[in-house]
């Protein structure tokens, strides 16, 4: 057997490993490609990141793990959150403290539980580090875990949440600062057994911010490393955006804005670079709303901008386009552009297309009483988005469709104490945003679980608004809702042996 038939020995075997779920039939005799087109199948393995919660001795932290009951799981499986080790870094100078909290030292509560059941736990002050997670089998499929830290006083305080991530090679967030009065992190956290080496660029109104300090950031196998991003520039600028990307390995990202007078917030990175963005269920009380954008290419964005208001799309006076030069971040103050009704706001482009991110700072409240959030841009929910620590009161549900209506399914899952799923079905019109009356478990004990499921028509962008008054402070958090990965297109190949015949 020569070399080239041992290489496509070889290349067929990789193939028929990767594609896991691949069926393999007898040719037809005809000898035509009778390849069937790929098919969704529950994913069997799931990575999660969670950042650290907090460095606040007055931080409260509640986590919530979910995995969806889905169709073809398998029957079994296990699920598992383990803590990092984490490189403190000092809040003022952002220098290493070489304080390291690892797997010895604390281990999280929280025991992920049956799928269609959520499972809760808590942390309380700066003890809770960040998770790195782990689900097989039948806990994989649209596994979601959710971090959300109430903070009484001091810089940042309110209410924050994050949807714990998947780790990635590339990550966008507009919206971050350096201004006077935010303290702003980014989070990298290393899942894997080897070291991961990044880069943290910045930009801002005039383009890339010099620095050397961001390249070639090294993170531990399973440890994370908050990174002050005051650090990585001399200036300050109220506008930035930070482009992290992987050198070599992966890792889970996030951005946490803390703020003197506004509170604070986890802001998620945006969707990937694109001509057109949806960032969904601005709340319809937001007092302020600024939009951040940054164009990533070597070509300039005009952007028309238009809120998917209840009742359709209008465009804002005031703010009808935005554009963007090639390399820099701009913003846009859009006020009080909800006006007292739900609304997304989308960005179009107005000639040739040039790719995009963006995000949304929230601002709800007023004087001493603010507190922010953020809406990065993102997918629509696709096959199906899942949001856990969801309770019969303070959470909103945002469905928006800005282009052609859709019908959307909603569940909520079996209480995290009691209850029983309920389900209900919503009609969302062409162009429009609407908070829905979400359906709550019968019986409901504890917290729940979210899942949204277009049924027909066009896409559908999601988001969900936890609130939580503290001390009279409108406490808020914004998660949108991508589709959760639950599964995965496989390929369904037929049999060829001639291959193995072919020099």
């Amino acid at each position: 057997m020569n070399r080239t038939t041992l290489s496509l020995i070889a290349g067929a075997t990789a193939l028929a490993a990767v594609t896991g779920f691949a069926s393999l039939n007898a040719p037809a005799a005809s000898g035509d490609n009778t390849a069937k087109a790929a098919t969704q199948q529950p994913v069997e393995r799931t990575s999660l990141l969670c950042p650290q919660p907090s460095t606040s001795e007055i931080a409260e932290t509640s986590y919530t793990s979910y995995t969806p009951v889905t169709q073809g799981a398998a029957d079994s499986g296990k699920a598992e959150l383990q803590a990092a080790a984490v490189e403190s870094a000092d809040s003022a100078s952002g220098k290493k403290t070489g304080k390291k909290t690892g797997k010895k030292t604390v281990k999280p509560a929280l025991k992920p539980a049956e799928p269609g059941k959520p499972a809760t736990g808590d942390g309380s002050g700066a003890e809770p580090p960040a998770l790195v997670g782990t689900a097989e089998g039948k806990f994989a499929p649209g596994w979601t875990v959710q971090e959300t830290t109430a903070v009484a006083a001091g810089t940042g305080r309110g209410l924050l949440g994050t949807n714990c991530t998947a780790p990635d090679t590339e990550f966008w967030f507009p919206g971050v600062s350096t201004a006077t009065g935010r303290t702003d992190y980014v989070h990298l956290t290393n899942p894997d057994d080897s070291a991961a080496v990044v880069d943290v660029e910045l930009y801002g109104k005039d383009g890339t911010l010099k620095s050397t300090v961001g390249e070639g950031i090294t993170v531990q196998p399973h440890a994370s490393e908050p990174i002050l991003l005051s650090t990585l520039a001399s200036v300050q600028q109220t506008d930035l955006t930070v482009h992290v990307t992987v050198r070599s390995g992966r890792v889970g990202a996030a951005v946490q804005a803390l703020d003197d007078k506004i509170g604070g917030d986890w802001l998620a990175a945006s969707t990937d670079p694109a001509g057109s963005l949806v960032m969904p269920g601005i709340p319809k009380d937001a007092t302020a709303v600024r939009l951040v954008a940054f164009a990533p290419g070597d070509q300039d964005a005009d952007l028309k901008v238009r809120l998917a208001s209840p009742s359709g799309l209008i465009t804002p006076a005031g703010n009808e386009t935005l554009h963007v030069k090639a390399g820099m971040t701009a913003a846009a103050d859009l006020g009080d552009v909800t006006r007292g009704e739900a609304g997304s706001l989308v960005l179009t482009s107005t000639g040739t297309s040039a790719p995009v991110v963006a995000a949304l700072q929230v601002v709800r409240g007023k004087g001493s009483k603010q507190e922010m959030a953020f809406i990065p841009a993102t997918s629509p929910v696709g096959g199906r988005a899942t949001a856990a620590d969801n309770s019969s009161k303070g959470t909103t549900l945002a469905l928006s469709a800005p282009g052609q209506s859709a019908q959307v399914k909603v569940t909520a899952s079996a209480g995290s104490e009691g209850g029983t799923a309920a389900t209900k079905t919503y009609t969302i019109k062409g162009g429009t945003t609407q908070d829905v009356d979400a359906p709550v478990p019968a019986g409901l004990k504890g917290t729940y679980a979210l899942t949204v499921e277009p049924v027909s028509g066009g896409p559908v962008y999601a988001s969900r608004t936890l609130a939580s008054a503290q001390e009279g402070v409108p406490g808020f958090t914004i998660q949108t809702l991508p589709d959760d990965r639950g599964t995965v297109a496989v390929p369904e190949a037929d049999q060829d042996l001639s291959v193995l015949l072919k020099k």
